[in-house]
């Protein structure tokens, strides 16, 4: 490993309010000094520019993981503690969490969901809702968007998705909220203690629902999966129930920011939102900028699969290190203006949806439903302006907002 040079270590709390709410000064400051650091909080080398995430993204000497390649004692790593283990029997079956082959082979039996031409038939669905979220609240002339509008479109599609009865969604966002817990920088015992009680939860009720689906199949996401066929291969019962919490935890959580930090950043910039959205290509290049300028995931880590040196930094087998989304997405060397809303940028290689073989699958949905959602909210409410300045939840390395207040 690369020896730590002073001007090279970042000691910075990601816990700081006034960094998680607005990191991006911070970003400047760290890229301008070392684009490869060494965040002395997190324990881990990370990558402030955009070539760097880039390159990372799509070098096969880094994973996800790294137990393919390495045992525990090979890396000196104790045995995971009893208390949080049933959390992360779930996570090695997810996704995520996953290489070739198993990546490969799970991904290519997820992949029918969310292609575009499959994921536009919902268009409709999600306007529909979208107006009828709006007039839940239209005639009080103020909203919090975050519970009355971000939050229930995604959760309530991605749930009609993949078939489970949408008067569970209240209950499948607690679970949500409570493992998507454990990824957060300073995580505590009882937060670890409800994300293992959550994980136990959403298992058990998967479990039986599944069973369910097996006896009387319909034309939703977990019958599919249960019948998918790829080469001959299918799901196992574990890949299956850790596939539907990964599309359901994922399916919400970043689209729910995305929503929350989009309407913000139109709304201070000064945006003619409706201009921009009035045609199909308008309304995808806002959406594009949205995610650039404010994303709703920050950091998103890799293992170094093999010793290696990555422009003159010595890396070793085992390492962890961390990919700076939103840091790559405001770098001067590939955006002009980076700090300015342009809802006309384009070309924009945004990184917020990762890059290769782990880029987000569910990427054409939540482009989709901020499309859509985004029309029919300033459609609808064209007079919409901020009612108090927003606060961001301290919840880094996601980014996204406590309460959006507004008015009309």
């Amino acid at each position: 490993m690369t020896p730590l040079s002073p001007d090279r270590i970042l000691d910075l709390d990601p816990r700081e309010p006034t960094f998680f709410n607005d990191p991006y000064p911070a970003y400047h400051a760290i890229r301008q000094r070392s684009p490869a650091f060494f965040w002395k909080q997190f324990g881990m080398w990370c990558f402030a520019s955009h070539a760097d995430v880039t390159a990372l993204f799509r070098d096969k000497r880094f994973g996800r993981q790294i137990l393919h390649v390495a045992t525990r004692n090979d890396l000196g790593w104790p045995e995971i503690p009893a208390h949080v283990k049933s959390f992360y029997d779930v996570e090695d079956h997810s996704l995520l969490s996953l290489e070739p082959p198993d990546h490969t082979r799970l991904r290519t039996l997820i992949n029918r969901a969310f292609v575009s031409r499959q994921v536009e038939r919902l268009a409709p669905r999600i306007e529909k809702l979208a107006h009828e979220l709006i007039d839940g609240f239209e005639a009080k002339g103020s909203v919090e968007l975050i519970e009355a509008f971000a939050t229930p479109i995604p959760v309530i599609v991605i749930a009609e998705l993949l078939g489970v009865p949408t008067d569970m969604a209240p209950q499948l966002l607690d679970w949500s909220h409570k493992m998507v817990a454990m990824y957060q920088f300073g995580r505590s015992r009882a937060a670890e203690d409800e994300a293992v009680k959550a994980t136990q939860e959403f298992v058990a009720y998967l479990t039986a629902y599944i069973a369910e689906r097996r006896k009387t199949p319909a034309d939703d996401l977990i019958s599919h999966l249960i019948s998918a066929e790829a080469e001959g291969m299918k799901l196992t019962e574990n890949e299956l129930i850790s596939t539907c919490i990964l599309v359901l935890n994922a399916g919400h959580e970043a689209t729910v920011h995305s929503l929350g930090n989009g309407v913000k950043a139109i709304l201070e910039e000064g945006i003619d939102a409706r201009a921009a959205l009035s045609d199909e290509a308008g309304g995808e290049r806002l959406v594009e900028e949205v995610l650039r300028f404010d994303a709703p995931l920050h950091l998103f880590t890799r293992y170094v699969l093999e010793d290696l040196e990555w422009n003159g930094l010595w890396l070793k087998k085992g390492d962890e290190i961390g990919l700076m989304l939103g840091a790559a997405n405001r770098d001067p060397a590939r955006f002009n203006d980076p700090d300015r809303l342009d809802p006309t940028r384009d070309p924009n290689p945004q990184q917020s949806f990762g890059g290769g073989i782990h880029f987000c699958v569910g990427a054409p949905l939540a482009r989709l439903e901020m499309r859509v959602a985004l029309n029919v909210l300033f459609e609808r409410l064209p007079r919409l302006r901020l009612a108090q300045k927003p606060v961001y939840r301290d919840v880094y390395h996601f980014h996204g907002l406590e309460r959006l207040d507004l008015e009309f």
